[in-house]
This record gives structure tokens, sequence and C-alpha cells, in this order.
């Protein structure tokens, strides 16, 4: 497997009003073709003047990615299948890698070892990610109802 590039890109000042005026008209679009699942899209280049058909799916991510960049925030895209290294998926979670390796170490968050490397799937870390957020609103809510029992909220 290659290894995965999960490098943010974000927007210069510039090119986030660019990236927002696109949002517009892409949400516009889907708006408007609420049954189409695929898109056309005109694209102007010197040989072929054909319509580009892109799947829906693909055109709602790219509304998804044009908010974010729009919105001053870096954005990185990475394939459920990816491989990342303790490292990246550390940055991904914004923890330590000493605590990553905790966490893989309890079993946490599944993996795979290359000859003395760990492996974690961005599957895996992304479903770690939503068990962890459940946790923490469960206990919230916990908290919270322990509160308004005691007279405390």
């Amino acid at each position: 497997m290659t290894k995965t590039d999960i490098r943010p890109v974000k927007l210069p000042d510039d090119k986030q009003k660019t990236a927002s005026h696109a949002l517009t008209r892409v949400r516009a679009y889907l708006a408007e073709h609420q049954d189409a699942s695929q898109i056309h899209v005109s694209v102007q280049d010197e040989g072929d003047r054909e319509p580009l058909a892109l799947p829906r799916e693909a055109v709602e991510l790219l509304a998804s990615l044009l908010a974010h960049l729009g919105a001053g925030r870096a954005v990185s895209i990475v394939p459920s299948d990816a491989e990342l290294t303790t490292q990246q998926a550390a940055d991904m979670l914004n923890v330590s890698r000493p605590f990553l390796i905790g966490l893989l170490d309890a079993g946490e968050i599944e993996y795979r070892t290359v000859g003395s490397h760990r492996r974690i799937t961005a599957s895996s870390l992304l479903e770690y990610q939503r068990r962890d957020d459940h946790r923490r609103r469960r206990v919230a809510d916990e908290l919270t109802q322990l509160g308004q029992e005691m007279g405390m909220i």
C-alpha cells in the first residue's frame, strides 16, 4: 500500500471568496436538480466541449469541501481504506503519538503491524472517534442529570 498524504489544504484569503461563490452555485444547482443522480458540468478547455457527468455524491462532497475552504478551514481528503502511520493518526485525532499508542495497545483502535510499524486504517480511526464522541455525550448527559437532581442546574 502506498503512503497516504493527509496534509491539509487551506486557501489563501483572496481565494476563499471564489470558493464561497462556487459553493453558492453548486448548492443552487443541487437544490434545483434534487432527483438527478448525475450532475452535468461544463468544463472550459481547448478540446472537448461535451459536458462532464459527475455522480451526485461527488458533487455533494465538492459542496462540503467548498464550504470548509470558503470558511477558511484547512481540509484533507482521506480514503476510508487509507493506512495511516501512528503520527498521522495522532494528528487526525489531535492527540500525542504516545497517547495514540496507548489507545492501540488498549484495543480501542484496530491496527495491523507491518514489520515493527503500526498501521491504522482511516475507517478504524473514524469508528473510534464516533464511539468516543458518543461516550462523551452520554457522560455529559449523565452529569447534567445529576446536576439537575442535586439542584445545581
